[in-house]
């Protein structure tokens, strides 16, 4: 499975803000849309991530005043970024190795989309729903021995 494959399902709506662009307005937005990321973008080049965690860092930094706080002045700087092409195995582990729940997907330059640790986690347990369901069926399918043919003889103990 690739991060194209989740792409697909979760549909192209994508938020992105300027980096100065008011922390509180970008605050603002991620509420509106019951969103826990930004993709900050700059000239059409992601330059950044804003998600909840420099959200609630930047309001204990400053005692909840934002006004003067630009969406530059908390984001991440070097945010982990993917293909389409990724495999989701490498998702896992970057976004694990990183603690990172949000990750731009990356088409060259050009933004595809956003994934976050919940689809990387929700598209995992769905194909393995869909092998559990199909090993299943073919267990349940399975040929009935034929008459008359003899059982395999077991195999002597491993030493």
């Amino acid at each position: 499975m690739k991060v194209s494959d989740i792409l697909r399902v979760k549909g192209s709506a994508l938020f992105t803000v300027s980096p100065d662009q008011s922390l509180a307005q970008a605050l603002q937005t991620m509420a509106e849309h019951d969103i826990g990321s930004l993709v900050v973008v700059s000239y059409g080049d992601v330059v950044g991530m804003l998600t909840f965690r420099e959200a609630i860092q930047a309001v204990v930094r400053t005692g909840g005043k934002l006004e003067d706080a630009t969406v530059r002045s908390v984001m991440d700087d070097f945010p982990l970024s993917c293909t389409p092409e990724t495999p989701m195995d490498e998702v896992r582990r970057m976004m694990l190795q990183r603690h990172a729940r949000y990750m731009p997907v990356l088409d060259k330059r050009t933004l595809m989309g956003v994934i976050s640790f919940y689809d990387v986690a929700k598209a995992v347990v769905d194909a393995q729903d869909f092998e559990n369901r199909m090993l299943k069926a073919y267990i349940r399918d399975w040929p009935a021995e034929e008459e008359g043919a003899t059982a395999a003889a077991p195999l002597p103990p491993a030493a």
